[in-house]
């Protein structure tokens, strides 16, 4: 049970792309507020786990980072699987990363069908001047394939907050997994100045940006 008397709800979301489109910045922009522009490929799979208050309840997101490389893709659907969201990243300077979209989604389709919430982010707002993606097609795509569209920057935190936000908002209750744990470490969904402490981290990183 959580502090605030209902059930704990755990919700999966794993971030899906190609290699050093920033999935891991994403990730520790939002728990750690922060931005290291040192590059690391993700080896095989990170988790990292927090818990969210909302209005009217209480989650833990567990957010599943996977590697970009080729080498790793068989590893991928057993991580989908049971996942409630799943995030495809791709770099709004790479338009290779954009044409990567439509596999990773058929990889989602194939392991959840419709029963997992799909968001599309292309991430490196802060590189516009070498912009290869625009904002329409990036809509266009997310229309197409039902996806929530957002553009972000890790490394200037723009909308990062916002991303993980609706992320939690479109989590259905009804898709919850229950949890094992009760923990007290919440993060205010609404308090923009509050900076979360991650349960676990992972040593691997992805690109940074």
């Amino acid at each position: 049970m959580s502090e605030f008397g209902s059930p704990m709800r755990k919700f999966k979301l794993v971030f899906l792309g190609g290699q050093c489109v920033g999935k891991t910045s994403l990730i520790t922009r939002f728990m750690y507020d922060s931005f290291d522009s040192t590059y690391q490929a993700t080896i095989g799979i990170d988790f990292l786990s927090k818990t969210m208050y909302l209005e009217d309840r209480t989650v833990r997101l567990q957010l599943w980072d996977t590697a970009g490389q080729e080498r790793f893709r068989s590893l991928i659907p057993s991580y989908i699987r049971d996942s409630s969201v799943a995030v495809v990243v791709y770099d709004i300077t790479s338009v290779k990363s954009f044409h990567e979209v439509d596999k990773w989604i058929e990889d989602v389709r194939a392991e959840r069908g419709d029963e997992v919430v799909l968001m599309l982010v292309g991430n490196k707002t802060d590189l516009n001047d070498k912009r290869q993606v625009t904002v329409h097609e990036g809509e266009k795509k997310a229309k197409e394939l039902d996806m929530i569209f957002l553009e972000t920057s890790a490394k200037s935190g723009y909308n990062v907050k916002h991303l993980f936000r609706k992320m939690a908002q479109s989590l259905s209750i009804a898709t919850h997994v229950p949890d094992e744990e009760d923990r007290k470490d919440i993060i205010p969904v609404n308090d923009t100045n509050f900076i979360p402490t991650p349960e676990y981290k992972s040593s691997a990183c992805s690109c940074r940006k």
